[in-house]
């Protein structure tokens, strides 16, 4: 049996090693040229969308440093989570968990008890001005955003409101601090009110003396004033580190997804 076995070893050596066949390698291995160039293709798409998802995430984690517009070739990418299900979900989850959290507080009764909510990308969708913008691929500016401002018609963020009813509806006192200049409080009250928010304690917004400020000194600010005057913040919600960090922070805190634009 092993003479055998090296016969037939030897026949086959020696068959493929010199043979005249200019193609001595088993045909099935030929290449199919098309097909490789559409997966090569197929895994740039991969990579890119890979990259534009880790910078994403160092978005929403703060692990970037001050950026003014999203990567050109993020477009596609930005594009197609604010308007599909992924930037849906997101929202639904920190929602859901904020609510969660609300539930198992015993509010003290006395008045005291906050929950702050920011208001641009936090209760109102800003998403219709940045469909027009490039999702943020154009630099901000001011002078635009406060035309669409001015129109009052931004729509609710819907889990948000859903999270609004629920601290509303267990006792909390609910402080709107927002970004927006004092001259835009009688269109955001308006806005605000057509998109189904109600009963809120104080609006705050940025007067005179507080123009120039980083977000994150103005809230700062803010919220200090709020603790000196004997409220506990037990919640904050908002699209930017700066609505959510600096002095006076929430006893917990819940950052909703923005991959548009930075604000310090």
């Amino acid at each position: 049996m092993l003479l055998l076995k090296l016969f037939l070893f030897f026949s086959f050596f020696f068959s493929t090693t010199f043979s005249h066949d200019p193609h001595p390698l088993p045909r099935p291995l030929i290449i199919q040229y098309p097909e490789g160039i559409e997966t090569h293709f197929h895994e740039f798409d991969d990579e890119l969308k890979s990259q534009c998802t880790s910078w994403r995430f160092a978005v929403e984690a703060n692990n970037l440093s001050p950026w003014k517009t999203i990567p050109e070739e993020c477009l596609g990418y930005i594009k197609d989570y604010m308007t599909g299900r992924g930037y849906e979900m997101d929202l639904e989850r920190v929602s859901k968990e904020a609510g969660v959290y609300a539930n198992t507080l015993e509010l003290s009764g006395d008045g005291k008890d906050v929950w702050i909510f920011d208001i641009d990308e936090t209760l109102l969708s800003n998403l219709p001005y940045y469909v027009e913008h490039g999702y943020g691929l154009e630099i901000f500016d001011p002078v635009e955003f406060d035309k669409w401002v001015q129109r009052g018609i931004a729509p609710a963020i819907e889990p948000s409101l859903q999270l609004y009813e629920k601290v509303l509806d267990l006792g909390f006192k609910i402080f709107l601090l927002t970004g927006r200049s004092e001259q835009h409080r009688s269109i955001t009250i308006e806005n605000l009110t057509k998109a189904g928010f109600r009963r809120w304690d104080k609006l705050i917004l940025r007067g005179r003396e507080h123009h120039g400020k980083l977000a994150t000194v103005f809230k700062s600010e803010k919220r200090s004033e709020m603790v000196e005057e004997g409220y506990r913040i037990l919640g904050n919600s908002g699209d930017q580190w700066s609505d959510l960090s600096g002095a006076a922070a929430s006893s917990r805190s819940f950052k909703l997804p923005n991959p548009m634009y930075y604000i310090p």
